[in-house]
């Protein structure tokens, strides 16, 4: 019996880990979507620049000036990066999900080994 508490102590201890694994890849895929509507943003509004408008780009406390092309380069190539991390991320979160649920399959048998386990002894007592 206690050999089932203590596989139940380490299936809960490893559940846990993946809970938090599962979080930091939410708040990851979180943080990419943010950054994507934001480079999106920009895109839109190179749309809208009229030929010959400036860009400029902050670096550090100064603003250059910036090439349209270049700056559009730049802005496309960032979305296609955040894509590729999204798709990442979301692969990821579903990995660490089926891990979660076989992990609380896991929790369950070994609950259902304790309650039987702890019944056992029980019956063996009463019919003694």
């Amino acid at each position: 019996m206690a050999e089932i508490q203590a596989r139940l102590q380490a299936l809960s201890e490893d559940y846990t880990k993946l809970q938090q694994e599962l979080q930091a890849a939410i708040q990851s895929r979180q943080k990419l979507e943010a950054q994507k509507q934001e480079n999106s943003n920009v895109q839109k509004e190179f749309e809208r620049l009229k030929d010959g408008e400036n860009i400029y780009k902050l670096v550090g406390p100064i603003l250059l000036k910036q090439d349209k092309v270049e700056a559009e380069s730049t802005v496309n190539g960032r979305l296609e990066f955040i894509g590729k991390e999204l798709e990442r991320t979301e692969n990821q979160i579903k990995e660490i999900q089926e891990k979660v649920e076989k992990k609380k399959g896991e929790i369950i048998q070994a609950q259902a080994g304790l309650q039987t386990g702890g019944g056992a002894p029980a019956k063996v007592a009463a019919k003694g």
